[in-house]
């Protein structure tokens, strides 16, 4: 018996049927369901005095599945390693013959980069051994992060707040978003005006066009087009000129991201979840790559089907070249397995992933788009300007036939603009004019495709990291990915009517952000600490060098052991100063001034649940007051005023029901307390300007809110009902909500029952320290978190 060990339970049901299918019936095919050894979770797990030799185990999850892997692996006359082409693949290789203790004479090592009965078969002609040279490469990245994360991390925990953590690669993509971030806020936007007129040819159509140059000043825009009011206007040159637009190269880990998202609105970790799916189904390639190649065999494929449909016409072999910084991969672009294969089973997301990978590989091998430029000059007379329109026809459409790159949804971008036509010396009659004030665009914010896009730029990571390390930064609560309302802005419009120039001011809406990446306060500090006392960690050049280190590694050039050396022995003494070093203010402190009644300090910075304002010296005889920043402010940008502000809080909105109401924020966001019980306020009421009237509605509708769960009630005891909520109903026993066992029957329940329930549930664990400060008193008060319902 043959023993096949693949990564997916999917990949191996795959691999299964085409063995069958060959009546190959002595092998036998299984999954390790990824790596089934890594260092010790909670543990440092690297030797510093031996070498950096790492202290891996097996993780708890996997014990039983390599006990039976074993079993299988010692009754196997051969055992072939099948996991995926990379330096992960390859570890998860080497990590899969140290724990299962097999021989070197029946270890093979195969790999394929196509689920294809063609290619694993292929790849069971061809086998190897583990390439320790990979391995090492994979080695030196594991435990070069290792050593970052948790040596940084008390750092943070000492110098900023406990719990914080710090990444190699995270750490650096936080800085491109906060770098990113304060050039926005430094920006200063130029208004220029733009001249569009409307002319009227002798045949009655229109033209419209613009002028060739934008005035810095209404009044400079307004001269000219007194000046057009008077003159006489004539088509003053034309010209035709012919073009082509050539195919974007296939698929890479990174352009697939950037598409997906742009043409199908799905995040990086999304397009990766379905590219895995799909891979692992047999459709397309293996999706971690950063390589343009095809092979023969495809491009004849795709030759074939190209000949079929559009026509030989349509098809241009082409070969493309890797740009991306320290390529590394050496398979294929992501492809289709079978470029034939129009459809496929699966869902819809897949599906139409899927058809995106088909006609941009397709695309690649065709023809260039043929077109035909034309340009309008008409000369403002006495004058250096002129008015220009601009169209274009395609004449032959190449590989627009089947996919434009770049646009939200197919053939957007395609539309041609049609000219009338003119000659030359033709007369025309100006029908309309106007100018429009215009503003330069501040830099844009990343969103996660163009944050790949910049990471492979910079050689920031490689393809298999692109996506963890865009949703890890999200998990840790650096970066927040949100859409932001536009802000109103004034802007002036010039409009020629009888010879006269009218000025209009108007309105529009901009800065309007969507499914952006933001840094939060705490992203902001860690970064701005980072980057003051670990420079060379967080340096785009200095992360880009690591990677090429490691590219070293894996090819042999260099021993894993001397770069992990280099690294640490810089490294580590900045550690130690930055664990011992004492400074005046804390970290990310920001002094905003003095209450001007008290003169009192005012600063801003981040504390144990979040950025905060704090009134008075935490040195003083009277101890200070904090209070929590409100959604949308934030520490860089608050004033002093603003913070002055939420000290208004807890702020008496006067008597409901014969009860006082005040408004005020807690650690889980602001609320309205009345009759001893909590109201959240909704996310679009300010506390600070929360009215009665807008607390009693909140009272109110939370009320018809719980009247509308109550399931049931008890004459013993008043305090404990049964509810319905998200989850399915659930027991409130004195401001607690309590699980109802599986399967019960809230109607049968009684109070005795209930009662059992509530006695059986484990007791909360209490939080470290035993309470918490609220943010706008600082009085110690405990409060339990309440499970959802």
């Amino acid at each position: 018996m043959k023993l096949v060990i693949v990564e997916s339970p999917k990949k191996a049901e795959l691999i299964s049927g085409f063995l069958k299918k060959h009546h190959l019936n002595d092998y036998k095919v299984m999954a390790s369901a990824g790596h089934v050894r890594d260092l010790k979770q909670h543990s440092f797990s690297v030797n510093v005095e031996d070498h950096f030799r790492p202290e891996y185990v097996i993780n708890d999850d996997k014990k039983n599945l390599v006990r039976e892997l074993k079993a299988e692996a010692k009754k196997a006359d051969l055992v072939y390693l099948a996991s995926d082409e990379d330096r992960e693949g390859e570890a998860i290789a080497w990590h899969l013959s140290e724990a299962l203790g097999l021989k070197p004479e029946k270890t093979r090592r195969i790999v394929f980069h196509e689920i294809t009965a063609e290619a694993f078969l292929e790849a069971l002609e061809h086998p190897r051994e583990v390439n320790m040279d990979l391995v090492d490469a994979q080695q030196a990245r594991r435990i070069l992060d290792r050593i970052v994360g948790f040596e940084l991390s008390p750092v943070l925990w000492k110098r900023i707040r406990p719990s914080l953590s710090a990444g190699r690669v995270q750490s650096v993509a936080v800085r491109l978003i906060v770098d990113r971030e304060r050039e926005i806020n430094a920006f200063v936007p130029q208004s220029s005006y733009r001249l569009q007129a409307t002319f009227l040819l002798p045949s009655g159509e229109k033209l419209a066009t613009e002028l060739n140059h934008r005035f810095s000043t209404a009044e400079e825009a307004a001269q000219l087009m007194k000046r057009c009011a008077s003159s006489s206007f004539a088509i003053g040159g034309i010209t035709r000129k012919a073009t082509r637009r050539s195919p974007a190269a296939p698929f890479t880990t990174s352009t697939l991201q950037q598409e997906a998202a742009q043409k199908l609105g799905y995040s990086v970790s999304q397009t990766m979840r379905l590219a895995q799916s799909l891979y692992e189904s047999g459709h397309i390639t293996y999706m971690r790559t950063d390589s343009v190649n095809l092979s023969n065999q495809a491009l004849g494929a795709i030759a074939a089907q190209i000949e079929r449909h559009p026509g030989k016409e349509y098809h241009q072999p082409r070969k493309y070249q890797t740009k991306s910084k320290g390529a590394q991969e050496a398979h294929e672009a992501i492809r289709p397995t079978y470029v034939a294969r129009e459809v496929i089973d699966g869902t819809p997301q897949e599906q139409r992933l899927y058809d995106l990978i088909r006609k941009r590989t397709l695309a690649s091998q065709m023809a260039d788009a043929r077109l035909e430029r034309t340009t309008v000059s008409i000369p403002v007379p006495s004058t250096d300007y002129a008015f220009v329109a601009q169209g274009e026809v395609i004449t032959f459409r190449g590989f627009l036939d089947v996919y434009m790159e770049g646009s939200s949804e197919e053939g957007v971008g395609e539309t041609t603009k049609l000219l009338p036509a003119v000659k030359e010396g033709e007369g025309l009659t100006l029908s309309a004019l106007q100018g429009d004030e215009r503003f330069t665009q501040r830099p844009a914010r990343y969103t996660e495709a163009s944050m790949v896009s910049k990471m492979e730029e910079l050689g920031i990571g490689r393809p298999s990291t692109y996506a963890p390390t865009i949703q890890t930064i999200q998990n840790r609560g650096y970066v927040e990915r949100a859409d932001r309302e536009g802000q109103p802005r004034s802007y002036t419009v010039l409009t020629l009517e009888d010879g006269q120039v009218t000025e209009e001011t108007r309105q529009e809406i901009y800065g309007a952000e969507r499914s952006k990446l933001f840094p939060t306060d705490v992203g902001i500090v860690v970064n701005d600490f980072l980057v003051e006392q670990f420079p060379s960690i967080v340096d785009y050049n200095f992360t880009a060098r690591v990677e090429e280190e490691f590219d070293t590694i894996a090819e042999g050039k260099a021993p894993w052991t001397d770069t992990i050396g280099d690294f640490y022995s810089d490294f580590h003494p900045g550690v130690e100063r930055a664990t011992n070093e004492r400074t005046a203010q804390r970290v990310g402190q920001r002094i905003l001034g003095v209450q001007p009644e008290t003169g009192l300090p005012v600063s801003v910075s981040i504390g144990r649940y979040g950025p905060m304002a704090q009134l008075g010296a935490t040195d003083a005889e009277e101890k200070p007051r904090f209070a929590s920043l409100q959604p949308g402010q934030s520490i860089e940008t608050i004033t002093l005023e603003e913070a002055l502000s939420l000290f208004d809080l807890p702020k008496n909105l006067g008597e409901y029901e014969g009860q006082t109401m005040t408004v005020a924020v807690g650690r889980f966001g602001p609320y309205v307390r009345h009759a001893g019980k909590f109201y959240s306020l909704p996310k679009d009421v300010d506390p600070l300007s929360c009215t009665a009237d807008e607390a009693i509605k909140i009272i109110e509708e939370k009320r018809q809110s719980e009247e509308k769960s109550l399931l049931k009630t008890f004459d013993e005891d008043p305090e404990l009902s049964i509810r319905s909520g998200r989850f399915g109903p659930y027991l409130k026993y004195k401001g607690d909500n309590y699980k109802l066992p599986k399967g019960e029957d809230p109607a049968g329940l009684t109070y005795e029952a209930c009662m059992k329930i509530i006695a059986e549930t484990p007791a909360k664990t209490a939080r470290k320290g035993g309470g918490r400060k609220t943010a706008s008193t600082g009085k110690t008060t405990t409060r339990t978190r309440k499970a959802k319902s």
